[in-house]
């Protein structure tokens, strides 16, 4: 299964994907009415719109190691502004301010039930499920602040999609990147150093996660610089491929 959100003429909905087709929800992702259209014929938008966006640094062995990092004892948290959500598509501006923007594919968590001092072992009980993700990074910005909000909270920064995948297993999905066509990450998910359900429960005694709000659970080695004219494309495994233009902000 498939939840999708998308622009069907004037209205926005929430839908499932299935046979090419894009069905309307009702009440909840189980209870559908009936064919609303073709998936090519509808705009599809970020899979979320969340009340806060929980990213995570440092959290792949590999990418530890091209940083030149240890590995953290405990969850590095920062957060994106809600601002910075764009949807499949959509293209991320390079702001004035900023002489390198780096791509960073991830896997992003949808929270689905209210968590507060959740336990590892109940974790993905408040998962709704699992999207494509690039955390993009102003990376001179991040070096020169010595802290992370300007750097990765720019408008756009914060690409969603296509769609989320609920009942996914998140512990060995496959991670790609692919700029124009090159292929630039390459990992699984098995390489992360704190796991969905124990990044969840950290998180949930720092903060309660609200339905709806998406935690970024970090990128493999293999990043890099993006440019005007560039396409990105994000894909994990069991989800698809979440694709974006670059342009000049």
């Amino acid at each position: 299964m498939k939840i999708v959100r998308f622009q069907h003429g004037p209205e926005v909905a929430y839908g499932l994907v299935e046979e090419g087709g894009v069905y309307a929800l009702l009440g909840d992702p189980f209870e559908r009415e009936s064919k609303v259209a073709e998936l090519a014929e509808v705009r599809i938008l970020a899979p979320v719109q969340p009340t806060k966006i929980v990213a995570v640094g440092v959290n792949y062995r590999a990418h530890a190691r091209e940083m030149g990092h240890s590995l953290p004892e405990v969850p590095l948290l920062f957060l994106k502004p809600p601002s910075a959500v764009i949807g499949p598509e959509e293209a991320i501006a390079c702001p004035a301010m900023s002489q390198r923007v780096d791509y960073e594919g991830e896997l992003a968590v949808v929270v689905g039930r209210r968590a507060r001092h959740v336990q590892p072992a109940e974790a993905l009980d408040h998962v709704l499920g699992y999207t494509c993700a690039n955390d993009v990074t102003a990376r001179d910005l991040q070096g020169r602040d010595g802290q992370w909000t300007r750097a990765k909270g720019f408008d756009t920064f914060c690409p969603l999609g296509p769609w989320i995948v609920p009942d996914l297993d998140p512990h060995d999905l496959a991670l790609r990147t692919r700029v124009n066509g090159e292929l630039r990450q390459e990992s699984s998910t098995c390489d992360l150093v704190f796991s969905v359900e124990e990044l969840v429960s950290f998180i949930s005694q720092v903060m309660t996660l609200e339905p709806g709000d998406v935690i970024l659970t970090g990128t493999p080695s293999g990043i890099g610089p993006l440019a005007t004219g560039d396409v990105v494309e994000v894909e994990i495994e069991g989800i698809g491929v979440l694709r974006n233009p670059v342009v000049e902000g």
